[in-house]
């Protein structure tokens, strides 16, 4: 009988949640909805993620000024 007592604050419930969340996720750092029941499956949604995150961030090695090109090669 509890559990269909506690059953009529789902809907509530959720809404709250989901309010929590678009409170939260601004657009610089979203939430992630990854599946906790496989955790393999998990894993390579989550390395995906830090994947994709660091390609868009388009990182590049420093160049090297003319200066310092012309003493690399003696």
């Amino acid at each position: 009988m509890e559990n269909l007592q506690e059953g009529e604050y789902y809907p509530a419930s959720m809404e709250d949640y989901e309010a929590c969340l678009n409170a939260t996720n601004p657009l610089h750092a979203p939430w992630y909805v990854v599946p906790a029941d496989d955790k393999e499956n998990a894993r390579l949604i989550i390395f995906q993620v830090i994947v994709e995150t660091f390609e868009d961030l388009k990182m590049q090695y420093p160049g090297a000024d003319k200066a310092a090109r012309q003493n690399a090669n003696p």
